[in-house]
């Protein structure tokens, strides 16, 4: 597991230890990467994630954001020792290019599956699974929760796609649009909510596990998000970076707090389908499912290639994940 001793990392970690893996653990940084290793007796390495770090190893959990930093050489080393490779990756660019190295990864008998955390699992398989009801859909809206604040790296990451703005997927074409619009009311299921259009994994992932053209991601929008536009400008947004203290909520937030997704199919003739999912806190089910991901790669359950959660995984994949329930809306 590289990128072991960041917030997710250590989550992710201390999981797999209470369903009795041993995780190597993996990083960067030496001191925090020891540290979580001496305390949870398990393995180590320390250094660039190569060929060299991965000896003896099945399955690489990449957990070190940025991931427009890691992925590239990440994947590389996978490839050239012949190891599994999956993410948690949330970055649209890094979910593009994960998807030029399928051919590589069949080639070699290697299984990627990239947004293996809340970064999209959720959103991906409730997609997949009503694409599957409506399968002449031509539109699909997504929308998610995650209350319970922000760890260190998705924090960042946040601050540098609102300065970029939103995007939505029209005609299978990537467009932009200014953060926040469109907007429209979001029925989950603790009720509705004003949401506003974001830039999302899923305007890549979804694509790729549905084929559907259209497609739009919503978030309720944070207090002071009309400032959005001014993260444009480099300086600015190094500063609010700056600012962001490390680690993440604490695991009474976590346990006191939910997850929710909404998402609806159509097609041109009218027919719709949606529904809602909830769950555990987003760092929560993250954890959960990079872990389950991985046992199901180890376990040889899915097909070589670079993958979606949902194309990897199956749609329902989501539900075996504790505490995540479905509910249907007409």
């Amino acid at each position: 597991m590289y990128g072991a001793n960041g917030y997710s990392g250590s989550l992710i970690a201390r999981l797999a230890v209470t369903r009795g893996e041993r995780p190597i653990l993996a990083g960067r940084s030496a001191g925090p990467v020891r540290a979580l290793a001496d305390e949870l007796g398990l393995p180590h390495r320390v250094g660039p994630c190569n060929v060299a770090m991965l000896e003896g190893v099945d399955v690489l959990v990449n957990c070190a954001g940025p991931f427009a930093e890691t992925a590239r050489p990440a994947v590389a080393a996978c490839l050239a020792a012949g190891v599994h490779y999956l993410d948690i990756t949330g970055e649209l660019d890094v979910f593009d290019w994960m998807f030029t190295q399928d051919a590589a990864a069949r080639a070699v008998g290697v299984t990627m599956i990239t947004g293996a955390g809340f970064d999209v699992v959720p959103t991906d398989c409730l997609a997949a699974m009503l694409a599957a009801e409506v399968p002449t859909a031509v539109s699909l809206e997504l929308a998610f929760n995650a209350p319970g604040g922000l760890s260190r790296g998705t924090a960042r990451t946040a601050i540098a796609e609102m300065g970029a703005g939103a995007l939505r997927r029209i005609d299978g074409r990537l467009v932009p649009t200014r953060f926040g619009a469109p907007s429209r009311d979001v029925p989950f299921a603790s009720g509705v909510l004003r949401a506003g259009a974001t830039r999302w994994g899923d305007l890549v992932t979804a694509y790729h596990s549905t084929g559907i053209p259209n497609i739009t991601v919503y978030m309720p929008l944070p207090p002071g998000s009309f400032l959005a536009p001014i993260f444009r400008f480099g300086p600015l947004r190094r500063a609010a970076r700056a600012l962001i203290r490390p680690g993440g909520p604490a695991a009474d937030v976590r346990t006191a707090s939910a997850c929710e997704v909404w998402a609806e199919v159509r097609d041109a003739a009218g027919e719709s389908r949606a529904a809602t999912l909830t769950g555990p806190n987003a760092y929560t089910l993250t954890a959960d499912a990079a872990l389950t991901a991985a046992q199901r790669v180890m376990a040889g359950d899915v097909r070589p290639g670079v993958h979606t959660p949902s194309s990897a995984l199956g749609p329902e994949f989501v539900l075996a994940l504790e505490g995540v329930e479905l509910s249907r809306r007409s």
